[in-house]
């Protein structure tokens, strides 16, 4: 998509991307069929709405489906279906070029575009549970070559961005490399922050490569930023339960 967006779109983007919404307020659950919520903006309509064709050594929508971590695989975590329009490949540049699969990322874009993607909302459940991290887990499905590239290339972003950049008129800072867990064939882990509406908020990344499935998982902490951490064991069981249903 290569057209301007005006920035109330742009900002609704953000606040589809970083989980706002799905944060604020319940929802029905673990069930992937669930009334999704309105697009934010037109421009997230149509990325939604985009056919994608699966591609032989990618899994399909419904493949996805059965593997997606869900109700039941990770004791303490409330797992909600994440909408269409809160995975977005925009394909819109970031400034520096160099910063460009970090950009897309906070998406969860990549360059090339997944042949099918799925995702979910996850939340510590436990009346006991002072645990404020609020994490995004979406499937991206590409053929093995194509995935191997992606999570390259955002490596190599990471370490080449500079620290901040500039996409689709929002300023972001801090991005710095983390030690990636020992997962999967291979994974990246970093942090990168934004100013939104005056408030600065850190958002933690950890992607994984499991054959020709990506594990894209980013975190946020809205009442303890210092205490932001991706769940190794949501990734664990993700990837556990990749691996048992391919």
């Amino acid at each position: 998509m290569k057209a301007t967006l005006s920035r109330g779109a742009v900002s609704a983007l953000v606040v589809a991307a970083l989980g706002f919404t799905a944060a604020g307020c319940g929802g029905k659950g673990d069930s992937a069929e669930g009334k999704e919520r309105p697009s934010p903006s037109k421009a997230a309509a149509a990325q939604a709405d985009k056919p994608k064709k699966a591609a032989a050594g990618a899994l399909s929508a419904a493949q996805l489906a059965e593997v997606i971590v869900g109700k039941g695989d990770v004791a303490g975590y409330k797992f909600e279906a994440k909408a269409k329009d809160e995975i977005l490949n925009l394909n819109m540049p970031a400034k520096p070029e160099a910063c460009q699969a970090v950009a897309d990322m906070f998406f969860f874009g990549t360059q090339p575009e997944a042949k099918a993607s799925l995702g979910r909302n996850i939340t510590p459940a436990g009346k006991d549970s002072t645990d404020a991290n609020y994490t995004s887990l979406v499937l991206l499905s590409h053929e093995q070559a194509d995935a191997e590239k992606v999570i390259g290339d955002l490596r190599t972003s990471v370490e080449k961005c500079g620290g901040k950049y500039e996409h689709l008129e929002m300023k972001y800072d801090g991005v710095k490399a983390l030690p990636a867990p020992e997962v999967g064939d291979e994974a990246v882990s970093y942090r990168v922050s934004g100013d939104f509406d005056g408030d600065k908020m850190p958002m933690f990344v950890t992607v994984v490569r499991s054959g020709s499935t990506l594990v894209a998982a980013s975190t946020l902490n809205y009442l303890e930023p210092e205490k932001t951490e991706v769940p190794a064991e949501v990734i664990e069981a993700q990837l556990a339960k990749l691996k048992k249903g391919a």
